[in-house]
């Protein structure tokens, strides 16, 4: 049996625990694309040391942790054109949805959002379908 998903349930572990202190903190929802969308468009004033320093702790954190050792770097599996493609649409997607997985996912769903679940349930149907199409086109190893 692969010992992954141990990472992936501690990884949940850490964002559920992270969500619930953000939330029991400052009352606001720990959602990734709402906080990075107010330090972009200026929204995010207010609190924009607390915002810069989530982001920064996402894109850090990773990268400390390969530096020292406790993790190993992932290879992209895709061009870098293919990545920023892929990035631009995810944009765009989290501001059409109104929030990210995060926000959405695991934010949402604990606090037994309508908009929450129905978002959560269509970006995972999303995905399937996708993953599908790009097998059956071949698109995929």
């Amino acid at each position: 049996m692969n010992p992954d998903w141990i990472a992936g349930l501690i990884g949940g572990m850490m964002i559920g625990g992270a969500a619930a202190l953000y939330l029991l903190g400052n009352g606001r929802i720990m959602g990734a694309s709402g906080l990075l969308g107010g330090l972009v468009d200026g929204t995010g004033r207010s609190n924009w040391t607390e915002r810069a320093a989530f982001i920064g702790g996402l894109v850090l954190l990773p990268a400390l942790l390969v530096a020292g050792g406790v993790a190993e770097r992932s290879a992209p599996i895709a061009g870098s054109g293919v990545l920023v493609l892929a990035g631009l649409m995810v944009g765009f997607g989290t501001r059409l949805g109104n929030g990210c997985t995060s926000g959405h996912g695991v934010c949402g769903i604990s606090r037994l959002s309508r908009r929450g679940i129905v978002a959560t349930v269509v970006y995972l149907l999303a995905g399937g379908i996708a993953v599908v199409l790009s097998r059956a086109l071949g698109w995929t190893a």
